[in-house]
């Protein structure tokens, strides 16, 4: 234990709230709130970098220069808009479902603030260390879906109300692969503990590297469940004009935003702590906050995958996105799981354990991919006979 332990500084802090006659009471009410405002400043401050770094990398990626006005390299771009939409009239429509569509924007902020208590960023660097913590983030991902709905169905618009009931087919679609390739790991570990299931991943160890097939799964179920590119179909703009929040204004519109570069991060988040060993890394027994380093690293890295997929590739048709779903991430996820609760229960040494899930997802991977290549190839040749028929039948008429 050293001074540059969180754990110690905790302490410390803790001894000089007591010093001060205060009773315990009101210790643990000082730390609630400090900790509360920590975490939302880390939030919303962390949402200004996140905006302003996709807009860079998406501009890049497409030969583009991005934000480059307002501050320099554009820094203050992201604070200009967040100024700009805090001063746009608010406009509520004069048939709506007053008081579901306000609700609607602060309960999908709050649904992914609330995701925030449970992360450790670092050894002892957790909120609260719940013994249900992957439960908890799995039952507060489902907040996010009822607030898209609620906006759907409350701004009394056919759009929105078309998003909203895509919200339904996509979000509790992709939840069931993601929440399934989230119990892998727990399976593996044996706890639910966000907490433990970081400190069971020491010396390289990491869940991700055993199973990776997990891991791709919870990334592209995280890519529909953020509604991110190619998955964006609850704001599809040449159909449905924006979806759900079709009909926000203003700061109430800002809060959705905020909530889908919020949960960008909150997913990258979940993704280290579950599968890349979350803040474990070299010399972190020595100096214990460099796991927070390590730890925000490969969050950025994460972050930076979700963009570069956004800046690159193009959106699926909604029958594509229901497909992928059901008819490969689900099966699956189920497969994984049965073998993580069969390599568990059978009497084996941890190396050999870790190289039968390695190569069961390696080839459980190759697998799938050759059953998708060969349902292109058959939907391929189908459309080339429809193409030759109809030039057929317009040359013979």
């Amino acid at each position: 234990m050293t001074l540059l332990d969180p754990r110690v500084l905790g302490e410390w802090w803790n001894t000089f709230l007591r010093s001060g006659g205060l009773s315990e009471g009101w210790v643990i009410f000082i730390n609630a709130v400090v900790v509360t405002l920590i975490l939302m400043g880390f939030g919303l401050t962390s949402v200004l970098i996140i905006i302003w770094a996709e807009r860079k990398i998406a501009g890049r990626v497409q030969d583009r220069l991005g934000p480059n006005r307002v501050g320099p390299y554009g820094l203050l771009q992201s604070v200009a808009d967040a100024l700009k939409l805090m001063t746009k009239e608010d406009i509520t429509p004069e048939r709506a479902e007053r008081i579901t569509y306000n609700l609607a924007p602060g309960l999908a902020v709050f649904a992914v603030l609330m995701l925030l208590v449970v992360i450790p960023f670092g050894p002892g660097l957790i909120a609260a260390d719940l013994n249900i913590g992957v439960l908890y983030v799995v039952a507060m991902g489902s907040f996010g879906i009822m607030a898209a709905l609620m906006a759907g169905w409350a701004s009394n618009n056919k759009y929105a109300l078309l998003g909203g009931f895509r919200t339904v087919a996509q979000l509790l679609s992709y939840e069931i692969p993601m929440v399934l390739s989230m119990s892998v790991p727990v399976l593996f570990a044996g706890t639910m503990s966000l907490h433990k299931l970081v400190e069971m991943q020491a010396n390289f160890r990491w869940f991700g590297l055993i199973m990776p097939t997990a891991f791709l799964i919870y990334l592209i179920s995280a890519l529909a469940e953020n509604e991110r590119t190619p998955f964006d179909l609850l704001e599809a703009e040449s159909e449905i004009v924006a979806g759900y929040h079709i009909e926000y204004s203003g700061l109430k519109f800002a809060w959705f935003f905020l909530a889908f570069f919020l949960n960008t991060l909150l997913l990258s988040a979940i993704a280290v702590t579950l599968f890349l060993g979350g803040w474990q890394g070299p010399f972190v027994d020595k100096v214990p906050l460099l796991g927070v380093l390590y730890f925000f690293l490969k969050t950025v890295l994460i972050v930076f995958v979700f963009m570069w997929v956004r800046a690159t590739f193009p959106r699926l048709r909604i029958d594509q996105m229901m497909a992928l779903a059901w008819k490969v991430l689900v099966p699956m996820a189920l497969a994984l799981v049965l073998l993580a609760a069969t390599a568990v229960k059978l009497p084996w040494p941890p190396l050999a354990r870790d190289v039968f899930l390695f190569f069961s997802n390696i080839v459980m991977l190759f697998v799938a991919l050759g059953a998708i290549g060969r349902h292109l190839r058959q939907e391929a040749e189908r459309f080339s006979g429809r193409q030759k028929w109809a030039t057929s039948s317009s040359t013979t008429s």
